[in-house]
């Protein structure tokens, strides 16, 4: 897909449009401007494969939509803000970062419990204290008496075990 097959791509956006959508208007809240960026973000995420590194599918598609959506609502702010347009505009209530984000991570960390005892041993209480727990890495090094680099190592070697034996929907 990454080379430009269009099929490929057209099944990549039947399979995550209402995904896409659904995130746009978390931030948007208004049906007619996610619509519109979802498509923009569809676009921006087609000319963006090339960069695509094999990290999680989903986890990238999702920041390039939620980016995509904050730059969509900045330009309709100051459009609106110019008293170009005099209809009235739907305010969103909290900053996009509040609302869409912390979701995504609180999704995120209940795949991951569900998940942890596929772990090898020496990963389970890594990946817990860092992705459920939310420690830093010099956290996680203090408690368990280690450095700091061998706690990246660790999470590194977590991390490509969790890539090659799950699916990159699953985290």
């Amino acid at each position: 897909m990454k080379d430009g097959d269009e099929h490929a791509f057209r099944v990549l956006v039947e399979k995550y449009k209402n995904y896409v959508f659904r995130t746009v208007f978390a931030i948007l809240r208004n049906e007619k401007d996610a619509e519109d960026a979802a498509q923009e973000a569809f676009i921006k995420i087609y000319y963006a494969l090339p960069q695509y590194e094999s990290q999680g599918f989903k986890t990238w598609i999702t920041r390039n939509a939620i980016n995509h959506a904050i730059d969509t609502k900045r330009k309709l702010q100051r459009f609106h803000e110019s008293g170009i347009d005099t209809t009235p505009y739907e305010q969103i209530a909290s900053p996009e970062e509040s609302v869409v984000i912390p979701l995504l991570r609180k999704e995120q960390r209940h795949i991951v419990r569900n998940r942890l005892k596929e772990l090898p041993k020496g990963y389970q209480d890594l990946i817990y204290d860092y992705y459920i727990c939310e420690k830093s890495y010099k956290q996680i090094a203090i408690e368990k008496k280690l450095e700091i680099k061998t706690i990246e190592t660790k999470l590194y070697r977590a991390r490509s075990w969790m890539r090659k034996h799950w699916k990159e929907d699953d985290f």
